[in-house]
């Protein structure tokens, strides 16, 4: 374990408990969030090393929370009078109101990830080498690769939460990230791919030359693929998800939605449906942060509490929602472990970690027969989504025309829109290739990102809305 976030503050434990005690007595809840974290990222662009970059951040966060208020001060500065200043700031929010002050959660001895850091291994020298390597193999494959750019990310985060209690848990998370992208052209047209990986571990498995070709490859194949492509139908179809990172969409559609302080605040499409049917029967959705070294997986979250396995639809019925502590008090839930925060400058807030959709039992094969005439959508750049109402447009960036039950030629331009909670219900088919998507997702709410796992098995939604190019 890293060393004591506690003893970088130029003050005592015990003054540092007093302090604590003093901003929280009569709050509900709250605590000291306390971080230190190491970022580093590297692109090669045009054959060259464009950009490299190194940073440190530490600080803490001191939150105070009575009944629905939050009160919220952080600060760089580990010192007793930035301390202060912020148990001042945060105590307003009781107002001469008396909380009970709520049970810590409970421990846990699960440990997803280690501890190790890794920035320093491999070398900058080496990391510089798996760049170029990549940049000369993706260009040795053809003179239609016209540019290449590769990006790899790091960061090792130590956290340390106290509570007045005197409660006080400790996560130390390694996150790494590798991205190739590629473009590629015929005459005046050109087109991109891009594909990536990375998870809650080191840059050990992608220094293996398979693996970073790999890689490199599936970016190459799907410029190469949409320089075939012709412009998207317009109209409605049958539509064919594929497995993985299509499960974005299922993310921002529904599980935002999902999300605990929408339903306690009644914003969001699920509202007030629990128990309910709110998608096809065989469809059963999940939040996982318990799986080990994916990138949304956490030990503990942002307020100490260990991550679970929250089963959100079972099999079409609404049956759970994803909270953090304070939501999940005022709706009189249980905490799921999913409070979570981009730094110690935020207070944490209900998020997902990994939410995907579990399998059926459909080949993928049997998925795309069953398709006369639709759109088979493999993967998706971005897309936006009202959490009010449901609504989205996602577009994709790999996606073919099915007729006659075959894949048929590749389509650009194609956009997804509908209503998250109605195109629940329109899932027909669902496969039985469940997977999870290579570790590059970032999530972003109310200004907050954090990284998160997507993912879902081949999916058949009928009648859906497809916004296309075609004249």
């Amino acid at each position: 374990m890293a060393a004591s976030l506690i003893e970088r503050f130029d003050v005592s434990k015990s003054a540092i408990d007093q302090i604590l005690g003093e901003a929280l007595t009569g709050a509900d809840d709250g605590e000291l969030f306390l971080e230190y974290r190491e970022s580093e990222s590297l692109v090669f662009d045009n054959g060259r090393l464009k950009a490299g970059n190194f940073s440190t951040d530490q600080g803490f966060g001191l939150r105070a929370v009575s009944g629905e208020a939050i009160g919220f001060a952080h600060s760089g500065d580990l010192s007793e009078a930035a301390l202060r200043r912020a148990s001042d700031a945060v105590m307003a929010v009781k107002s001469g109101r008396s909380g009970s002050y709520a049970d810590a959660p409970r421990r846990t001895n699960q440990k997803l990830y280690g501890e190790e850091n890794p920035i320093p291994a491999p070398s900058f020298e080496a990391k510089v080498k798996l760049l170029q390597d990549i940049d000369a193999y993706l260009r040795a494959k053809g003179d239609d690769v016209r540019q290449v750019s590769v990006t790899l990310g790091s960061q090792w985060q130590n956290v340390e939460i106290l509570r007045a209690d005197g409660e006080l848990v400790k996560d130390v998370r390694p996150l790494v990230r590798i991205n190739v992208s590629v473009v590629a052209g015929r005459g005046d047209r050109q087109e991109s791919g891009s594909h990536g990986a990375g998870g809650r571990t080191g840059f050990g498995e992608f220094m293996i030359t398979e693996n970073w070709q790999r890689i490199a490859d599936e970016a190459l194949r799907q410029a190469r693929v949409n320089l075939e492509a012709v412009p998207a139908p317009a109209g409605v179809f049958d539509i064919v998800l594929g497995a993985g990172w299509p499960g974005v969409m299922l993310h921002e559609a529904v599980g935002h939605g999902l999300e605990g302080d929408f339903n306690r605040k009644k914003t969001s499409a699920f509202s007030d449906l629990l128990g309910q049917q709110v998608a096809a029967k065989g469809v059963t959705v999940v939040d996982d942060g318990t799986i080990a070294e994916r990138r949304g997986s956490l030990t503990i979250d942002d307020e100490g509490t260990p991550t679970n396995r929250t089963v959100l639809i079972e099999d079409g019925k609404l049956v759970g929602y994803m909270q953090d502590r304070q939501n999940a008090r005022l709706m009189g839930m249980s905490a799921t472990g999913n409070g979570r925060r981009q730094s110690y400058a935020y207070a944490p807030m209900p998020r997902m970690t990994n939410t995907f959709m579990l399998g059926g039992d459909r080949t993928p094969e049997e998925i795309i027969a069953s398709v006369g005439d639709g759109i088979y959508a493999v993967s998706f750049g971005g897309g936006q989504v009202d959490i009010t109402s449901g609504k989205f447009v996602f577009a994709c960036t790999e996606a073919y025309r099915i007729r006659g039950g075959k894949v048929a030629e590749p389509v650009k331009g194609a956009m997804l829109i509908g209503n998250g909670p109605e195109a629940m219900h329109r899932v027909s088919m669902v496969g039985n290739d469940m997977a999870l998507d290579t570790g590059i997702g970032m999530c972003g709410k109310a200004g907050q990102g954090v990284p998160v796992g997507v993912g879902q098995p081949h999916l058949r939604m009928d009648q859906v809305t497809v916004g296309g190019t075609e004249a």
